[in-house]
C-alpha cells in the first residue's frame, strides 16, 4: 500500500474491523458463491459510510476489503491500514491538568504508554476515588469531564462503544450542582478504557453525552 496521508480515524477503523470481521465469518460459514459477493459488496458499502469525502485512492483502499479470500489476508490488510491512523491529538500534561483544575492531586494518565493510534477519547479512572476522567478533542481543543463510576458487576450495552462490556454507572455533576439541590447526568459505560476505544463506531454517543453534561 502506498503511504498518504493519515485519514482514518479510531472509530472508523473500528466499524472497518466490524465489516472485515463480518466478512471472515461468512467465508467461513457461506459456500454459495451469490452469497457471498453480497456479503463482500455489503460490508465495503458499509465501510464507506463511515467516512465523508474520500479521494479516488482512499475509497479504493477501503474496497480492497471485499476482495480477499482468507483469513490471514484480511489481516494483513486491517493492520496495514494501521499506516493511516489518525492519532488522538497530542496533548500535554499541563493541558490535562488545566481541564480539570477543581481536582485536587489529580492523578493524570502516562501518555507516552498509551496507544493513542487506537484512542478516540482519552480516558482513565483513578481507583482511589473511584472517578473516571474523560478527555475529548473539540474544534482544534479539548473538553474534559470527570464524575463518579460504580461498577455494576454486570455485562450490558456501554452507552458510548454500544458493545456487550463489564459495566459502571458513570455519573457526572452539573454545574451549579449543590448539596440542597442535586443535578447530574449518568450513563452505563464500559469499566475497561482500552476495551472501549476498541469497540466505538460513531463517537455520536459520547458527543451527545459530553453536551448534557454542559460542555
Amino acid at each position: 500500500m502506498q503511504t498518504q496521508t493519515p485519514f482514518i480515524h479510531n472509530h472508523q477503523l473500528n466499524v472497518i474491523r466490524k465489516q472485515a470481521d463480518f466478512l471472515l465469518k461468512a467465508l467461513r460459514t457461506v459456500a454459495d458463491r451469490k452469497v457471498l459477493e453480497t456479503v463482500r459488496y455489503t460490508s465495503v458499502v458499509n465501510a464507506l459510510e463511515a467516512f465523508g469525502e474520500l479521494t479516488e485512492e482512499q475509497r479504493e483502499l477501503l474496497e480492497r476489503l471485499g476482495t480477499y479470500e482468507a483469513a490471514h489476508e484480511i489481516q494483513d490488510y486491517l493492520n496495514a491500514l494501521d499506516a493511516y491512523l489518525i492519532p488522538f491529538p497530542d496533548i500535554a500534561p499541563k493541558r490535562i491538568q488545566k481541564l480539570f483544575s477543581k481536582v485536587k492531586k489529580l492523578k493524570a494518565p502516562d501518555l507516552p504508554t498509551l496507544d493513542l493510534h487506537h484512542t478516540t477519547y482519552l480516558r482513565w479512572v483513578d481507583p482511589a476515588v473511584h472517578r473516571l476522567f474523560i478527555v475529548y478533542p473539540r474544534a482544534g481543543d479539548f473538553v474534559g469531564i470527570e464524575g463518579q463510576i460504580t461498577a455494576t458487576n454486570r455485562k450490558g450495552y456501554c452507552a458510548f462503544c454500544n458493545r456487550h462490556q463489564d459495566l459502571g454507572f458513570f455519573n457526572v455533576k452539573l454545574k451549579g450542582s449543590s448539596p440542597d439541590n442535586l443535578s447530574s447526568v449518568g450513563q452505563y459505560v464500559c469499566m475497561d478504557d482500552e476495551a472501549c476505544n476498541h469497540s466505538i463506531t460513531d463517537p455520536a454517543a459520547l458527543e451527545k453525552f459530553l453536551r448534557s453534561a454542559g460542555k
